[in-house]
């Protein structure tokens, strides 16, 4: 594994980790809170996002418009079904989602669920590492490379880990200074 490679991952674990953060409400309407809904829809589990136009009128609501109306019920089915704790209104063609304020109580609680998805990003990350790891000891095992540069990789991959371990603690304090901010 090269270092090109190990930085590549773990730069897919930060994108995934943003992913995480984006599924959080924060108390002001976001598409990416319906990122995780999937709708059964002619017996496939398909994506909210393929189904229906997404748009936000006002910071407090999200409106769903499904392109085959046929789907509305299948819509709100998956909605009222999901963790995110919100009741879809459907006057017929449009389902509207109202973003309640969040309380004091639920926005610590955000806070752990953000810092429950920064540390699983920290874990991804160290496991590319000890991957990067392994794979430059055996290099170095069956001497296609010198104890030198095992020495001088192992310590690149060491601190591209802690910069990335750097950038997952930045988006979490965002994230957090995002979720108290009312």
């Amino acid at each position: 594994m090269q270092l090109a490679e190990v930085e590549e991952k773990m730069g897919k674990a930060i994108e995934a980790t943003q992913r995480s953060f984006n599924t959080i409400r924060t108390g002001r309407a976001n598409p990416a809170l319906l990122d995780r809904i999937s709708v059964e829809y002619y017996g496939a589990s398909t994506p909210l996002k393929s189904l229906a136009g997404i748009t936000i009128p006002d910071s407090s609501t999200i409106a769903i418009q499904p392109f085959d109306q046929s789907s509305i019920g299948a819509i709100e089915r998956a909605i009222s079904m999901s963790d995110l704790g919100l009741t879809p209104n459907n006057d017929g063609k449009i389902i509207r989602l109202n973003i309640p304020p969040l309380t004091n109580d639920r926005r610590k609680e955000l806070v752990k669920l953000a810092s429950k998805y920064a540390e699983e990003g920290k874990v991804a990350i160290r496991n590319i590492r000890r991957d990067g790891i392994d794979s430059v000891k055996k290099q170095e095992k069956a001497s296609e490379i010198s104890e030198d540069e095992s020495r001088s990789t192992q310590d690149d991959i060491q601190k591209l880990t802690d910069s990335y371990i750097k950038k997952i603690e930045t988006v979490l304090s965002e994230k957090e200074k995002d979720i108290m901010t009312v």
